[in-house]
Order: structure tokens, then sequence, then C-alpha cells
């Protein structure tokens, strides 16, 4: 009997699953679309475009870089690597312009919230430019690395 029993009560819990799983491949019935529908907006928020811990951030780099002078570092010593800070501005460049498009023109001017639907490649391209940026600035200037680390790290 008890054996029975735990038959039963498996295939309740299996036919359950088995319901829930072809409700997320096929969608909700239309009734408790309208009734999860109501409660969403109630419980949703607009996100803020303002978020103070980036803006933080955003200005502890601003003032790192008035604080080591990195433009004119970088304008007049002899010892940066040129080439690869060339290098390292231009993948720099590809991976902001990337960034704007996604931002300002998918997402602004198109309305396309979710671009990584529509153009997948988007986020690891932009992604690997950012690295490969990176680490040609890191080579360009490991000369002044030690100013800058300090600083940096007091920081961060």
């Amino acid at each position: 009997m008890a054996v029975f029993m735990q038959d039963r009560e498996f295939q309740s819990l299996r036919n359950r699953f088995k319901q829930d799983a072809e409700l997320l491949l096929h969608g909700n019935p239309v009734d408790t679309i309208t009734e999860n529908s109501s409660e969403d907006k109630e419980k949703e928020k607009p996100l803020p475009r303002v978020n103070l811990h980036s803006v933080f951030w955003i200005l502890a780099s601003i003032g790192l870089t008035y604080y080591i002078d990195f433009f004119n570092v970088i304008k007049e010593d002899v010892q940066i690597k040129s080439w690869w800070f060339n290098i390292g501005s231009l993948f720099l460049l590809v991976s902001l312009t990337l960034a704007a498009f996604c931002i300002v023109y998918l997402e602004w001017f198109c309305g396309i919230g979710d671009y990584d639907k529509e153009y997948p490649a988007i986020a690891p391209i932009t992604t690997a430019a950012f690295i490969v940026a990176s680490g040609s600035f890191n080579i360009a200037l490991i000369y002044k690395k030690n100013k800058i680390t300090r600083n940096h790290m007091f920081t961060v």
C-alpha cells in the first residue's frame, strides 16, 4: 500500500512539472497573463538614470587623472612606446564607438532595448576591443607604471 501511495505521489508530481514545462514552452494561459501583468505594473519601478555609485567612480577617475598629470605625461614623455599607445587608442575608440552605437542609436533612436538579440556579436566584439586596448596601454605605459599604480591603488 505504501509503495502504491509513493507511486501516486510521484506520478502527480511528475504531471505537475510536465504541465509547468508546457506552460513555459508554449506561454501562459490568457487568464494568468492579465493577473500577472497588473501585478507586474504595480511592482515595477523605473530604473534611475543616474547611479550614485557610478558617479562616484567617474569622479574618482577624473580626479586621479588630474592628480597624476596623465595627459601631460602622455604628450611629453619619450619613454612611452607610441606604437602600443596608438594601437590601444585605436581599440579604445572601436570599443567606445560600439558602445555609443548600442546606447545612443539602437536604444534611443531605434527603440531597441534588447540589442543582443538583434546584433549578437556587438557585446563580445566590444569586450574584446576593450581588453586589447587595456593590454596595449599597459605595455605602452610600463615605464610610468610606478607613479600611476601607487595612486591608482589608493582609489581602488
